[in-house]
C-alpha cells in the first residue's frame, strides 16, 4: 500500500519526504518497481504487441475484426471487443472508407450480354468463372486506369493493366494476361459490366478467339460484380488511402503491381 500511494502521488511530493514519513527506504521503493508485472499486464502487453505487429505487417489496413481473426489463427481465443478495446488504447485504427466514382459508361447502342452469371460467385475448379472491372487511381500526374480480372475459384487477380486511358486496350492486356497465364482455358465464363469497353467489337473478338463466354451485369446492379468491387474497395482502402497518395504514375504502378502480385495473393485462397 505505501509503494503504491507514493508512485501515485509522486508528482505531489518529494520522494525523500514520502520516504521519511512513510519510513521507507529509497532502495526499497524503487526496487518495488521492477518487480515481475502482474499476470493480467504481462498478457497485456503480449498482447498489444502482437496488436502492433499485425497492424505493421499488413500497414495499417487491418481494423479489430481482422486483427481478431489473425490471432484467433494464432491460437490466441479472446473476444473481439478487447482486441478493439487494446486498439483504442494504442491508438491504432483501420483506414477509414472513401467514396469512389464510377468509371463504367452504359450510355451506348452496342450490343449487350445477358447476365449469366447470375451472382452465383462459386466455382469448384479453376478457370470456370472469371470477373473482370475497371477502376481509377488518382495520382499528381493526373489519373491512372486499372482493369484486372480475377478467377472467382481463389479469388485471385490473374491478370492486369494499368493505362493513362479507359480505351479498350486497357481492358485487352488484362485479358490477354489471364489467358495467357492460365495457358488458354477455353468455355471460361467471363462476367463484366455493360460499358462501352466490354461492348467493344475488339473486346468481343477477343472473347470469341479464345472461346471464352461473355456475361454482363444487369444495368446499375455494382453488386452483379460483388467479388471485384470487393477487391477494389481493399484496394484503394488499403494502398491507395494508405499512401496518401502517388506522386507519379511510375510510383502508383509500382505499389500497385505489388499490392497484386504480393500482398493481395498471399491472401487469395
Amino acid at each position: 500500500m505505501k509503494y503504491a500511494f507514493m508512485t501515485e502521488h509522486k508528482q505531489e511530493f518529494r520522494m525523500d519526504l514520502m520516504c521519511e514519513v512513510l519510513d521507507v527506504s529509497p532502495s526499497a521503493y524503487y526496487e518495488s518497481l521492477n518487480r515481475i508485472l502482474s499476470r493480467r499486464e504481462r498478457d497485456n502487453h503480449a498482447l498489444d504487441n502482437q496488436i502492433v505487429k499485425i497492424y505493421t505487417e499488413h500497414r495499417g489496413r487491418y481494423g479489430a475484426p481482422r486483427i481478431h481473426k489473425e490471432l484467433e489463427a494464432l491460437g490466441k481465443h479472446l473476444g473481439k471487443n478487447k482486441v478493439a478495446r487494446r486498439m483504442k488504447r494504442l491508438g491504432l485504427r483501420a483506414l477509414a472508407k472513401r467514396k469512389w466514382k464510377a468509371t463504367t459508361d452504359s450510355q451506348h447502342t452496342l450490343p449487350v450480354a445477358a447476365n449469366l452469371l447470375k451472382r452465383d460467385f462459386s466455382a469448384s475448379a479453376p478457370n470456370q468463372k472469371w470477373v473482370t472491372d475497371i477502376t481509377y487511381v488518382a495520382t499528381q500526374e493526373g489519373w491512372l486506369y486499372l482493369a484486372t480480372v480475377m478467377d472467382l475459384y481463389s479469388r485471385a487477380i490473374i491478370g492486369w493493366s494499368l493505362q493513362d486511358s479507359l480505351e479498350s486496350p486497357l481492358i485487352i492486356e488484362a485479358l490477354e494476361m489471364a489467358v495467357w497465364r492460365r495457358k488458354f482455358p477455353a468455355g471460361v465464363l467471363v462476367h463484366s459490366d455493360r460499358g462501352s469497353q466490354y461492348c467493344s467489337d475488339l473486346y468481343q473478338a477477343l472473347l470469341k478467339k479464345y472461346n471464352l463466354i461473355c456475361s454482363m451485369s444487369r444495368s446499375g446492379e455494382c453488386w452483379d460484380n460483388a467479388p471485384m468491387e470487393s477487391f477494389y474497395h481493399s484496394l484503394k482502402t488499403e494502398l491507395v488511402q494508405f499512401s496518401t497518395g502517388f506522386k507519379s504514375k511510375v510510383e502508383a504502378i509500382k505499389l500497385i503491381v505489388e499490392y497484386i502480385a504480393e500482398y493481395y495473393k498471399s491472401l487469395s485462397i
